[in-house]
C-alpha cells in the first residue's frame, strides 16, 4: 500500500484580477505566508487573471484554488470555470467576498439547472440570486455564528466569531431556501440568520465566506481559516 506523505510545498492558484491598491489582495499574501510559517510548509502562490482562464488545463498542477475578492471580475466565465474545476475535481477551495458570491452562482448554474443565475452587479433578469444588502457591510465587522462539525468551526475552534467585511451584495434568502437538500450548505450565519459561510459537504475541502478573514493578517493576527485551508491542502 502506498502512503502519501504530507506536501512541503503547496501550489495555490489565486484566481482574480490582481490590484496592487487592494488591501484585501495584500492581506491574502500575508495570510498565506503566516499560515505557511505556522505549518512549516512553503506556500507557492500564483495570481491567475480571470481573462487568462479558458479551460481546466489552465488550473492543472495547482494543489488548491482560492477565488479572491474583486467583483466585478474582468471575465466572469473564468471565475466560474475555476470554481467548477475545484468542485468537480476535489481540489481544496477557498472563496472570500466575491468568491462566496460566485460559488453560489456557479452551483446554481451547473448543479441546480439555473443557467441564468446572475449577480445584480453585472446581470439582469429573473434569476438574480446575488442581491444588494439592505445594510451594506463595506468596512464593517459582524458576529458570525458557525455550525458545529463543519470545516470552518473546526478551523476556528469555536461557534461564534467576529469578522470584517467589504461588500455590498450577498445571496438572496429565496435562493438559500432553494438550497435545501443540496450538497452546498450554509455553515455560518449572522445573528439574523442570513448566510455568511457555505461549504460543499461532498467535497474534501470547499469553503466560501462573505467576510474577508484574511484581513486579520494586517493586524498580525493569522487567519484560522487560511491555516485550515493549508492543512487540508498539505494532506490531500
Amino acid at each position: 500500500m502506498t502512503i502519501s506523505l504530507p506536501k512541503s510545498t503547496l501550489r495555490i492558484a489565486l484566481v482574480g484580477d490582481y490590484n496592487h491598491e487592494s488591501v484585501a489582495h495584500d492581506a491574502i499574501h500575508l495570510a498565506l505566508d503566516d499560515a505557511a510559517a505556522v505549518l512549516g510548509v512553503t506556500a507557492d502562490y500564483d495570481w491567475l487573471a480571470t481573462e487568462e482562464i479558458n479551460s481546466g488545463e489552465d488550473l492543472v498542477g495547482y494543489d488548491a484554488i482560492w477565488v479572491v475578492p474583486g467583483s466585478p471580475y474582468k471575465k466572469t466565465e473564468g471565475v466560474l470555470l475555476a470554481i467548477r474545476y475545484a468542485r468537480e475535481h476535489g481540489v481544496p477551495f477557498l472563496g472570500t467576498c466575491a468568491g462566496f458570491q460566485y460559488v453560489l452562482i456557479e452551483y446554481a448554474r451547473h448543479v441546480m439547472e439555473m443557467p441564468d443565475a446572475a449577480h445584480a452587479e453585472t446581470g439582469s433578469g429573473s434569476d438574480i440570486i446575488i442581491t444588494p444588502l439592505s445594510c451594506p457591510l463595506a468596512g464593517k465587522s459582524e458576529v458570525v455564528l458557525l455550525h458545529p462539525d463543519t470545516q470552518i468551526s473546526k478551523a476556528y475552534g469555536k461557534s461564534e466569531i467576529t469578522e470584517h467585511y467589504n461588500c455590498h451584495y450577498s445571496v438572496s434568502t429565496e435562493f438559500i431556501a432553494r438550497l435545501a437538500g443540496q450538497d452546498l450548505v450554509v455553515t455560518g450565519t449572522n445573528k439574523a440568520g442570513e448566510a455568511r459561510v457555505v461549504e460543499l459537504s461532498s467535497h474534501p475541502y470547499f469553503v466560501a465566506t462573505l467576510f474577508q478573514h484574511e484581513r486579520s493578517s494586517l493586524d498580525k493576527r493569522p487567519s484560522p481559516l487560511v491555516q485550515g485551508f493549508l492543512k487540508a491542502v498539505r494532506v490531500l
